[in-house]
């Protein structure tokens, strides 16, 4: 199989196992290289992660749902995370998390990862807008998951597409 036929999440993959194996992440050792690269994939990842959730807010929460997002933060362990949430009167009425999608860089991390709600770590390694675009399929996996796992923890009642009707309060 030559590398352009190599699907993208498996060189996604191949590069995260070389970075564990190289200690690196995008060619560079330093903390603070490898903070930089994860800026510059968080600006490249938004419209991508905001296609996704508008993807799903359109079509399973009848355009009820509410977009949020945090920006490049510091985290507790000293880290980085941005995230992309999605709510909806619903989900808070039946008290489970919104949809997220979070792209973190944990303070004892040797690379970043890609996040939802109840999905956990995906390796993160968008260079590129190509790199990022790559990524829509593993966003779209990430917050259907989340979905599935929260309807699981509340009830399919939290869909609106399902139950047909559209919220009428914001709660």
């Amino acid at each position: 199989m030559s590398e352009s036929a190599i699907p993208a999440y498996i060189t996604s993959l191949i590069r995260h196992f070389e970075d564990l194996r190289d200690g690196t992440h995008g060619g560079s050792t330093s903390r603070k290289d490898k903070e930089a690269h994860f800026e510059k994939a968080v600006q490249l990842l938004a419209p991508i992660a905001r296609q996704v959730l508008t993807e799903m807010n359109t079509s399973l929460l009848l355009d009820t749902g509410q977009l949020t997002e945090t920006g490049l933060r510091r985290t507790a362990d000293r880290g980085l995370s941005a995230s992309w949430a999605l709510s909806w009167p619903e989900q808070r009425a039946a008290g489970v998390e919104p949809i997220v999608l979070q792209a973190h860089f944990g303070g004892g991390f040797h690379h970043p990862h890609l996040r939802g709600t109840t999905v956990r770590d995906w390796p993160l390694n968008v260079f590129s807008d190509e790199d990022a675009a790559s990524q829509l399929s593993i966003l779209r996996a990430i917050a259907s998951s989340d979905l599935h796992n929260l309807v699981y923890r509340a009830d399919y009642r939290i869909v609106p597409a399902v139950t047909g009707r559209q919220a009428s309060c914001d709660v």
